[in-house]
């Protein structure tokens, strides 16, 4: 599995989702299934069927979960700086075409969203952006053609 950045803080969120699934949901399904078993014949029992894919379902979401951790490397946010796009920074971009404004902040792939204005440093956007200066012109390939952005302020 590949290594995963995180922060400290989506470290923690991420420690605490295993927890709840796993001292929270676990007990649940299991409950579920047991209900479903008590129910009689097994065989023609769509209860104890959709509990046990629940039950395996979220087997597979601990276990995806506990893997990332593992693999986590904790970005020390002290040691950020600002000469050029590095991810945990928040990049302000000039759409050169429009000259639209927008600010992004590039995390881990299992921080991004889209609605804080966090984007995975996997993306196209990012990729384009990372290791470059205030000032730079950087074009970045996307799903609709060739995008150039100058890059008019870093910071953290």
């Amino acid at each position: 599995m590949a290594i995963t950045y995180m922060t400290k803080e989506g470290y923690k969120k991420k420690m605490e989702e295993i927890a709840y699934l796993e001292n929270v949901k676990r007990p649940e399904v299991s409950r579920a299934i047991a209900e479903a078993r008590d129910k009689g014949d097994l065989s023609e029992n769509a209860e104890y069927d959709a509990a046990k894919e629940a039950q395996g379902m979220l087997e597979m979401k601990i276990a995806q979960l506990k893997d990332l951790v593992a693999n986590a490397r904790i970005i020390d946010e002290s040691k950020l700086n600002t000469d050029e796009v590095q991810i945990m920074n928040k990049v302000e971009i000039k759409n050169l075409a429009n000259g639209m404004a927008v600010e992004y902040t590039i995390v881990a792939d299992s921080e991004a969203n889209l609605k804080e204005k966090k984007i995975a440093s996997s993306t196209p956007i990012a990729q384009g952006l990372l290791g470059h200066k205030v000032g730079d012109v950087v074009e970045i390939k996307v799903p609709s053609g060739l995008m150039k952005f100058e890059i008019t302020k870093i910071s953290i």
